[in-house]
């Protein structure tokens, strides 16, 4: 009986998986990254807990096609509560005689609180690579799933995956 309960959750779940379509993205890049400069979350004034925030951010690539690179970026995140939405952002990533200029679709997240003290945020979207040229060419108009998680206060990795 335990067996066939086993045999019953293993197939369900690759059932769920094969419906949904999720498949195992290349990886691009990863970033290790930083938040330049001060970055307080704004009131809204509408409803408590409502706030915008505008983060700008730099990059070092550490591995993949972006190992080497750098990235500057910046987002304006609209926050209810603990939730974000990614309302706009851009990147310019530059390699030595390469260069891409990527603009947000999507994104959304939800904060990372450690020890009672707010740590960063797990966010995920995708984004448009809009320009690129010499050794970064190859990602001229892909669209690329990225995600983020913090690795301490003002400080988080950034990964690109192939969509």
């Amino acid at each position: 009986m335990k067996r066939r309960a086993i045999g019953l959750v293993v197939y369900s779940a690759i059932g769920v998986i094969s419906s949904t379509g999720v498949t195992f993205a290349d990886m691009v890049g990863r970033y290790e990254c930083s938040v330049v400069g001060p970055s307080v979350p704004e009131p809204v004034g509408d409803r408590p807990d409502h706030t915008i925030q505008s983060i700008q951010y730099s990059c070092v690539g550490v591995d993949g096609l972006l190992k080497g690179a750098t990235l500057s970026g910046n987002a304006v995140v609209e926050w209810q509560g603990p939730k974000s939405t990614f309302l706009a952002a851009s990147t310019t990533h530059r390699t030595p005689g390469g260069l891409a200029v990527g603009q947000l679709l999507e994104g959304s997240g939800l904060i990372v609180v450690k020890d009672g003290k707010p740590l960063g945020q797990d966010a995920s979207g995708k984004a448009m690579i809009k320009f690129a040229s010499g050794t970064l060419a190859e990602l001229a108009g892909r669209t690329l799933k990225w995600i983020s998680k913090p690795v301490s206060f003002n400080r988080f990795e950034q990964e690109y995956f192939s969509e």
